[in-house]
């Protein structure tokens, strides 16, 4: 038992907690980007979904109650993802300084890909971040991105998400934004999946050609589903109603 509980302070302990928040982090954005297809259902599909949001667990549960839950949840994720991935890195940089003594050579190499993990985990890390806060505030709190009275605020009987989603991406700053986002977001998903594949010892000689391409497929989804939405506002396929 007193293994589980310092199994954190290891190096595969660190990517094991770092696989497993990767993976409910994914999951996440997967659901999210899919039900975000139904935008393209019209207003009302859109509206019904994420109504039927707020009200999950209902009756046992009261309005937003779960999604409010599910949240602290997430951010747990997204803060021990982090934690590990930088620790990870750290420690990554200390082996290669250290095996610099074993040959130039396998120094440069190891050198190489530490400094691709690093850049790809802290720059795509730190950006992903500063996308998830402006996210929050852009469309979830109209706090930035629209114009005054453009945003509608959601309550229990008001849901128009499907507007406000409209006229959000209908600032060209702002879905460029998000587009670049999702690109970048495609390069760290690929990275991420890959290794976590690796860490939870999938990866073999017979599977990795498979895995690679489920990686590539779940980048591709996330990040070709994802620019979808502000590219069908700013093209016109979508219009406010």
């Amino acid at each position: 038992m007193t293994g589980v509980f310092t199994l954190h302070r290891t190096s595969v302990g660190k990517k094991v907690i770092m696989a497993l928040t990767g993976f409910m982090l994914v999951g996440f954005v997967v659901f999210h980007m899919y039900g975000n297809t139904k935008m393209f259902m019209g207003a009302e599909a859109f509206n019904d979904y994420a109504k039927g949001l707020r009200y999950l667990g209902y009756p046992v549960f009261g309005y937003e109650h779960l999604l409010w839950a599910a949240r602290p949840i997430l951010l747990a994720a997204v803060i021990l993802h982090v934690w590990s991935a930088s620790a990870l890195v750290t420690q990554s940089r200390k082996t290669v300084k250290a095996n610099a003594v074993g040959g130039m050579k396998r120094y440069g190499e190891q050198k190489r890909q530490t400094s691709y993990a690093a850049y790809t985990m802290r720059y795509g890390g730190i950006l992903i971040f500063l996308f998830i806060v402006f996210h929050i505030l852009h469309l979830t709190f109209g706090a930035v991105g629209y114009a005054e009275g453009q945003f509608n605020h959601p309550g229990k009987d008001n849901y128009d998400i499907y507007n406000n989603v409209i006229y959000g991406f209908q600032n060209v700053p702002v879905s460029i934004f998000y587009i670049l986002t999702m690109i970048f977001l495609g390069f760290h998903l690929f990275h991420g999946v890959w290794s976590m594949f690796q860490t939870l010892g999938l990866n073999s000689a017979t599977y990795d050609k498979l895995l690679r391409a489920v990686a590539v497929a779940v980048c591709a989804l996330v990040v070709i589903g994802n620019i979808s939405f502000p590219l069908a506002v700013l093209t016109g396929m979508i219009q406010p109603v």
